[in-house]
């Protein structure tokens, strides 16, 4: 059985959840803490002398958060691990070896997870102070700019504080830059960062448990959509040793010829042409978050290559605009939990069904793309 992000992809989800909920939980408590005596003219005054109360509020929130991400990532990496085993059991099943793995007993605690939940921890720790930054220098922001605008005549506090809460809705907490740059929403950098250690551990695995018995090729299949960080390696052997650069070897058939004469020969050669190593191919960007490929054991003279995907009419770049209209649903969704009035709150309604609608016909268009409705989800205000 092939070993791919995928299989890790629910373990993910759920722990996506906690921290999507966790953002709609600070809009909530910000838009209170706004809002609260917004009609007082010494609001700007009261507003700045509780921003203690706001920020114990957030913290709470996000100390919450860490305490309940970081158990049940724990929990999550276990089981991605013991997935990615049990999928070099069924492929290697029918041979005498794989049996020999399956009676194999493996702690949870195996030192690659907890490995990967370090490496977790350490990634996420900056998470939690931005996210009370965050929070506190919009409230500031707001405060500010709201008793400008009504000094000034232009808007009334409370437009300017929709408007101003609408904006951060929009983006969502945001502050999270990873290695390339990117800016990230709360949410959709956890669900990155969850993903890609949940998949790390279900691949490392799959891979350590092939190892253990010697096995020491793996192919990578073809998968439609592929991005190009991934198309170099689509079919290719790879090794899971230190060895990097393409090159041919021989290696012992999987499968020898048996009987007396067979037992007097050497064993049977088989040319293989590896393109790099896993290593090699992983820091290249081979199964990052949202990689559609898998990983399966290579068997010298019995594994072939995978067939070649097409994907006539849909192209990589359609999949990231269906990620742009996830984005989309999710802004407004948010924008619906900071409205201030029932009108703000109903016109942003609107805009997630037109949304949604172009959700579906993107889809509709595309018939080698499928709507996910966890992704545009924004979790469940408390």
């Amino acid at each position: 059985m092939p070993v791919s992000p995928a299989m890790a992809e629910d373990l993910a989800a759920s722990i996506a959840k906690l921290y999507a909920d966790a953002e709609l939980a600070l809009l909530e408590k910000l838009r209170k803490a706004l809002m609260e005596g917004i009609d007082s003219p010494l609001w700007a005054e009261i507003k700045l002398r509780s921003i203690g109360d706001l920020r114990a509020a957030v913290e709470d929130v996000t100390a919450a958060l860490q305490q309940d991400a970081d158990g049940a990532v724990g929990r999550a990496l276990a089981e991605g691990y013991g997935r990615g085993r049990q999928a070099a059991v069924a492929e290697l099943g029918a041979l005498d070896i794989g049996r020999e793995l399956q009676a194999r007993d493996v702690l949870p605690g195996a030192p690659a997870v907890d490995r990967l939940a370090a490496s977790y921890a350490q990634d996420t720790r900056p998470l939690y102070v931005r996210i009370t930054r965050a929070v506190l220098d919009v409230y500031r922001s707001i405060v500010t700019r709201a008793s400008a605008s009504t000094l000034l005549g232009g808007l009334t506090r409370r437009q300017a504080t929709q408007h101003a809460l609408d904006r951060f809705a929009q983006r969502g907490v945001t502050g999270f830059v990873d290695s390339a740059g990117r800016s990230w929403e709360l949410a959709a950098y956890a669900e990155m960062a969850v993903r890609s250690v949940t998949a790390r551990a279900a691949i490392e695995g799959h891979v350590d448990a092939l190892a253990e018995l010697g096995v020491g090729l793996v192919i990578v299949s073809d998968a439609p959509l592929e991005c190009p960080l991934c198309a170099p390696w689509e079919g290719e052997v790879l090794s899971l040793g230190p060895e990097s650069g393409p090159r041919t070897i021989r290696a012992e058939a999987a499968i020898q010829p048996t009987g007396l004469r067979a037992a007097l020969r050497p064993p049977e050669t088989v040319a293989v042409h590896v393109a790099g190593s896993l290593v090699e191919a992983r820091a290249s960007g081979l199964f990052h978050p949202n990689c559609r490929h898998s990983l399966s054991a290579y068997l010298p003279g019995v594994t072939t290559r995978p067939p070649h995907h097409a994907t006539p009419g849909t192209t990589y770049a359609d999949t990231q605009r269906q990620r742009a209209i996830e984005r989309n649903i999710r802004a407004w969704k948010r924008r619906q939990v900071a409205a201030t009035t029932e009108k703000d709150r109903r016109r942003a309604g609107v805009f997630v069904r037109q949304w949604q609608a172009k959700a579906r016909l993107h889809v509709d268009a595309h018939p080698d793309l499928r709507r996910n409705p966890v992704r545009e989800q924004v979790g469940v205000a408390r």
